[in-house]
Order: C-alpha cells, then sequence, then structure tokens
C-alpha cells in the first residue's frame, strides 16, 4: 500500500462533500435554492413512433439501441497488451447555467469519448414538489444539496437527453447527499439504500408528472434498464449498498474510497471500480482523483482563497491526473479512473485541470495507442468478457509495476508456472 501523508488521509474523507464553492455552486452542479429562473425554449411532448414509444407518463422513453456504442468487447489475446481504459465521471449531472455540463459534452464529442452522470435524482424533482422526497432518517423533503430551480431543471434534461444520444452512460448520485449526523448516508441499512433508489429512480421516471411541464422532449431511454451503477455522497455507505446493488442486478459500484491503481475485481458480486490514489506534484502524498480533493489539499475551500495561487493550483490539478494516466499508460494498464463535479471553485481551475487532462489522453489515443476513454458500463462489458485467468494475472501488477518480460510474454501463456512468473517485480 502506498503512502499517504495527513492531507490525502484529510482529503479521502471529504471526498464529494456538499460544501458550496466561493460562487455559490454545490459540488454536485446543484443550485441554492431560491435563485432565479431563465428562459427555457419549448419543446414537444414525444408522441408515439414507430422508434419511439412513450414509458409510463412520458418522462422517459424507449428509443431503442443507444447510439455511438463501441463495438462488441473481444477477450484479450495471449501476447496482447491491454488498452489503456480511462473513465471520466461526473457526480450530481446538473446543469445550473454555468454551461459545464454542455462545455464537457462538447470535448467528449470532440474527441470521441464517452462519460458517466451521476445524476442526482432530485435535480428533477422541482423545488415546489421537494417534500415528494422521503429521505432515510432526515425529515421529509430535506436534502444536502439544493433543489434546481424550473429553469435548470429544464437545462438538465436537456443536457441528459444529449448525454444519452451521444453515447453516454446515465447512472446515479443519488438524492439529498448527506454526510453527517445521524442521517449520513454512511448509517444506511440496504432497505434504506433500496428507498432511496426508488424515490431516486422515480424523479427521473416522473419528472412530467411532478412538474407538469409538456413542452419538454421525454429522456430517450428505459432508466430501469439504463441504471446499472453509481457513487454514493461522500463515497461512504458502499458495504450496506451493496447486497442491495446486487438484488436490483446493477453491474458495478464507484463508491470506494482511496482506490490504488491497479486492476479491479468484485465486491459482493459487483465490479469495485474507486476513486484511485495518484501522484499529486510538488507534494509528498497522493491524492484521490477527484476535483474536490484537489481543492481539499490546496485551500481547504474556495472562500477565501488568494486569485494569486489559482495558475499555480490548476496546473498542479492536470498534472495529477496527467500523472495518474501516465503511470498506468506506461506500467500495469490498470485503469484510470476520474471523478468530478460541475462546480467552479477556485474560479474554475478543476474544470481546467480536467479539460487538459482529457486533451492530453486523446492526444495519446491520437498517436496510436490503444487508449479508450469510456463510461463505467462499458468498461464492465469488457471485464465480463474476459477470461478470469487473464484478468488474474493482471492484478499480480501492482501500482506502476510493469510486466516482468513485457507485455507479450506476460499475457502469453497463463499455464504452468506463469503465476510465479507474474508475481516477480518489474
Amino acid at each position: 500500500m502506498l503512502g499517504l501523508g495527513a492531507g490525502a488521509a484529510a482529503a479521502v474523507s471529504l471526498a464529494g462533500c456538499g460544501h458550496t464553492g466561493s460562487d455559490g455552486s454545490t459540488p454536485a452542479g446543484g443550485s441554492r435554492p431560491g435563485a432565479g429562473e431563465g428562459p427555457a425554449s419549448p419543446k414537444p411532448k414525444p408522441k408515439p413512433t414507430a422508434t419511439v414509444r412513450p414509458i409510463g407518463d412520458g418522462s422517459t422513453s424507449f428509443t431503442g439501441k443507444q447510439p455511438h456504442q463501441p463495438g462488441r468487447p473481444v477477450p484479450l489475446k495471449p501476447g496482447q497488451t491491454p488498452p489503456q481504459f480511462v473513465v471520466f465521471s461526473w457526480d450530481g449531472a446538473g446543469e445550473v447555467g454555468n454551461g459545464l455540463f454542455p462545455r464537457f459534452l462538447d470535448l467528449a464529442k470532440q474527441y470521441g469519448a464517452s462519460m458517466t452522470f451521476f445524476l442526482s435524482g432530485i435535480y428533477l424533482l422541482p423545488e415546489s414538489k421537494k417534500r415528494l422526497y422521503d429521505p432515510p432518517n432526515n425529515p421529509r423533503g430535506a436534502s444536502d444539496i439544493g433543489y434546481l430551480t424550473d429553469a435548470h431543471i429544464k437545462d438538465t434534461l436537456r443536457n441528459l437527453r444529449r448525454a444519452w444520444l451521444e453515447g453516454h452512460e446515465i447512472g446515479t448520485h443519488f438524492n439529498g447527499h448527506f454526510c453527517a449526523g445521524s442521517g449520513s448516508v454512511g448509517t444506511w441499512t440496504p432497505k434504506q439504500w433500496r428507498d432511496e433508489i426508488e424515490q431516486a429512480k422515480s424523479f427521473v421516471k416522473e419528472w412530467r408528472t411532478n412538474s407538469g411541464w409538456t413542452d419538454v422532449e421525454s429522456l430517450p431511454f428505459d432508466y430501469d434498464k439504463e441504471l446499472v451503477g453509481g457513487r454514493t455522497p461522500c463515497l461512504l455507505g458502499q458495504d450496506q449498498l451493496l447486497p442491495t446493488a446486487r438484488e436490483l442486478g446493477w453491474r458495478y459500484d464507484a463508491s470506494s474510497p482511496g482506490g490504488r491503481q491497479v486492476w479491479p475485481s468484485k465486491k459482493q458480486g459487483i465490479w469495485d471500480l474507486p476513486l484511485q490514489q495518484i501522484p499529486f506534484p510538488g507534494r509528498s502524498f497522493e491524492v484521490l482523483s477527484m476535483d474536490y480533493n484537489m481543492l481539499a489539499n490546496q485551500s481547504l475551500n474556495s472562500t477565501n482563497a488568494p486569485a494569486h495561487n489559482y495558475p499555480g493550483w490548476r496546473e498542479q490539478s492536470a498534472q495529477a491526473y496527467i500523472s495518474g494516466f501516465q503511470r498506468a499508460y506506461e506500467t500495469n494498464r490498470a485503469p484510470f479512473f476520474v471523478g468530478n463535479h460541475f462546480e467552479q471553485w477556485n474560479g474554475g481551475i478543476y474544470m481546467d485541470a480536467v479539460e487538459e487532462a482529457l486533451k492530453h489522453i486523446a492526444r495519446a489515443k491520437e498517436k496510436g495507442g490503444d487508449v479508450r476513454i469510456v463510461s463505467f458500463r462499458q468498461f464492465c462489458d469488457w471485464l465480463d468478457v474476459q477470461k478470469p485467468e487473464m484478468l488474474d494475472r493482471l492484478r499480480t501488477l501492482d501500482v506502476g509495476q510493469e510486466p516482468s518480460g513485457g507485455w507479450q510474454a506476460f499475457t502469453r501463456d497463463l499455464a504452468g508456472n506463469a503465476s510465479t512468473e507474474a508475481a516477480d517485480p518489474a
């Protein structure tokens, strides 16, 4: 296990917390209650056609196979180097008028990337209907992130629709983002997690009923089938969530904190795909691969952070992501997971850092490297077709460890004394 300094430990415990930034944004992309609304262009309610079939009240619809998906995955062949998988994911996935959701959709389209958007269910619930939300161990209607304005809900719906049609995954960040006290998600039972999930799904599947809007297009997917994974608020409560996730047929969970850059395994029958400890330039410890943890280690919060530090912090954050990618790409090829929020902390430097990292990774792909920027679900598709013995072999490589004898020898022979050879340090 790589050693961590006190700063990194603090960052892990704070990952994804629902604090507000200096601009008043919330880390999951929410707006504060009472924020002003902007105009939204009316769009027609979908009608049944040969290719579009409304589901329920028409909040969602069946539109056929999702566009822009990669070809069917195949098992690694003996002697083959594994691809370098990279997953960018977004907690909350709410658009609050800052343009960050469409900004990263545009970048993904430009560079042929797929991403995962972990939607907070209450971001589709009008604040006037907030008492429809009955969170476990908390008062009815309570939430530690703000409800969105009606205009921002419409913006979020529009961007979610675009995201799915452009090949991205819509997961869940659940609802009220409770991280502290007796109502914290860290105290919830499997039964309470199931209740929270069912509510999150209902807010997606019934936004039209809850809002009364008929001038917004439906979401183009069946959420019961689309939802196969999520990330818990503040990375808390995974152990109690997993039994419910397994019963619901989920394929993965991205809630584990403090993961390492090694090949993943399953936990309670679910792929465990954690945020990872990555190099933090200029520091003796590593940092979790999430914007909030960069913030926590640079300025603790964005309220009184001096602006003259922004350029240095921006570059430090970008290089942390790039270093994490390069370490995996040049050694064990472990998948690289990045988690973020649509936020503008410290002048938006973390969004710029993510963009710089995405462009760096895309350049590696353009130079002929087998780099695949995918969603969590697409990565699971690849994992699920691999031979168990091949995945076992890949898991023998530690962080930053190159395969002994090179990739061709490492993956060629899985019989005999291969396990002994694989355990040799690079």
